[in-house]
């Protein structure tokens, strides 16, 4: 079992400033990089303060003078946002500077708000074909001189500079379709998806569709599945009231943006009423305990043997939702502690 974590720097309101913000990540980065987590992830977003990176490569590239173990990657970057020449030259740029530890997360892009800005106000849903085209064009561009034909994007016979620094960072792909699953992998691509705040049988689903993929793809040995759960680990049960506080917040924040019916102000998205989404199982105490990585670390631990036994091999956990800075450095201590090492005994013992 591999470990992950990611983390966006964010903010609810102005009370935090940003030079705080920043701090604060970093501080939750090294403690990830200390204690045994695989890789560090940052998304991509724009004009939003509940993701503020609208560079990641920028961040990665800063993280990488604090840290020396795990290995820094996006989490997402927006293929839509990107031209392939740009794409190829900027990651091969940070893997330099990270001492070649970059993996490199892409997807189709995720809110309509971003793409009326970002993209000429081109539907979200037309994003995929932005990645499908992107990920060859740059995997040929770190190989060396080539010209790229294609229905988006047309360029003459031309160098990747610089290169990556030792072999071409792994790609990974945000999945939630078979189709998706299926164009990752053929790709030698690896996948990485989210459940979001679904029940277990969306853990299943995904791992289904990641074994169908790979035997449509030739069964690959050397692609992985990593599946994201938001995540709160702690040794006081007081603040179980504080996590899901936390992720019903988040959700209200979000909810306008998935669905492009609310409004962003100076940067902030407006909740939704809370009477809006009151009534969906997602959003109920009971629920959210039973369904994401909230709990004691014992819990935590059942709970991904769980996702072990189904298949998982790698965990990504998003402690950046909302929650008090110093709930989201006990999670990750905690994580480091007691639920890393649980699993590396294992494997020793195996």
């Amino acid at each position: 079992m591999k470990f992950s974590i990611i983390v966006n720097m964010a903010r609810f309101d102005r009370s935090k400033s940003m030079d705080v913000v920043a701090v604060e990540a970093l501080d939750l980065v090294k403690i990830a990089d200390q204690g045994g987590f695989d890789i560090i992830w940052t998304a991509e977003h724009h004009t939003i303060e509940l993701t503020i990176s609208p560079n990641p490569f920028q961040l990665l590239a800063h993280w990488g003078n604090h840290t020396k173990n795990a290995r820094l990657g996006t989490a997402v970057l927006a293929a839509p946002y990107w031209h392939p020449i740009r794409l190829a030259g900027e990651a091969a740029m940070c893997d330099i500077l990270t001492g070649g530890r970059l993996e490199l997360g892409l997807g189709r892009g995720a809110y309509q708000y971003e793409f009326d800005r970002m993209a000429d106000g081109m539907p979200q849903g037309e994003g995929g074909r932005y990645l499908r085209e992107i990920i060859p064009a740059v995997q040929r561009l770190w190989e060396g001189d080539y010209a790229h034909e294609g229905e988006i994007w047309q360029f003459p016979s031309v160098a990747c500079v610089p290169k990556p620094l030792n072999r071409p960072p792994q790609i990974w792909v945000a999945a939630r379709d078979q189709n998706t699953f299926e164009f990752a992998l053929k790709n030698n691509c690896n996948v990485m998806s989210t459940a979001l705040r679904k029940d277990f049988s969306e853990i299943e689903d995904l791992e289904n569709k990641f074994q169908a993929a790979k035997v449509e793809a030739g069964n690959p040995r050397n692609l992985h599945h990593a599946t994201l759960r938001v995540c709160c680990v702690y040794d006081d049960p007081s603040v179980l009231d504080t996590a899901v506080k936390s992720v019903v917040d988040f959700g209200r924040n979000f909810e306008n943006l998935f669905k492009n019916s609310g409004t962003v102000k100076d940067g902030f998205p407006e909740p939704v009423d809370f009477d809006t989404v009151a009534a969906r199982g997602e959003y109920q105490a009971e629920s959210l305990k039973e369904n994401l990585l909230i709990g004691t670390p014992d819990e935590i631990i059942q709970k991904l043997e769980r996702y072990q036994a189904t298949g998982i091999d790698h965990i990504m956990i998003g402690p950046t939702f909302g929650l008090p800075h110093d709930v989201a450095v006990r999670t990750v201590e905690l994580f480091c502690e007691q639920v890393i090492p649980h699993f590396k005994a294992k494997e020793m013992a195996a």
